[in-house]
């Protein structure tokens, strides 16, 4: 009895739709299907734009920071570069796109992004005894929403289907 399948005696058709389900399977693999955490996402993706609108420190808005309107040191310009790349930009492109590697690098990255916020306020907080100002509204929330979404990402990206 021959025990090949009806596609490997050579018929082309069969072998071409193998092939075709076999890369549809590895385009299914590589997506995720967030669900209701992607409407939590995109709030924490919006958290992050408002808190780039607010003030950081003083009256200096987050967005002035990131273009280098302004100058306060480089931690609070390395929070806001770290939370537009992983909280906004990759946020929003794992979000369009469900792919799982981006959702994954949004984990990451917005956990890094959740440190250097952290590390910003706190360098700000310790400094305030000297005259300098302390963290703004605009920062706080930032922190919140990077957090925030390290952890809806890290859920996200966990649960791949």
């Amino acid at each position: 009895m021959n025990e090949k399948a009806p596609w490997e005696h050579g018929g082309g058709e069969l072998s071409a739709l193998e092939s075709e389900l076999a890369g549809v399977a590895r385009r299914v693999e590589r997506r995720i299907d967030p669900g209701v955490a992607a409407l939590v996402a995109a709030v924490g993706v919006l958290a992050v734009v408002g808190g780039l609108l607010l003030p950081w420190v003083g009256s200096t808005a987050g967005w002035q920071l990131l273009v280098g309107a302004q100058y306060l040191g480089p931690l609070p310009r390395l929070s806001t570069i770290t939370a537009t790349v992983f909280g906004l930009v990759t946020g929003v492109l794992a979000l369009t796109t469900r792919l799982w590697a981006l959702a994954w690098v949004s984990a990451v990255g917005s956990g890094i992004a959740t440190v250097n916020g952290i590390w910003a306020i706190w360098t700000r907080q310790t400094g305030a005894f000297e005259g300098i100002d302390g963290p703004g509204p605009g920062l706080i929330l930032t922190v919140l929403a990077t957090a925030l979404l390290t952890f809806t990402w890290a859920k996200i990206s966990l649960q791949r289907r």
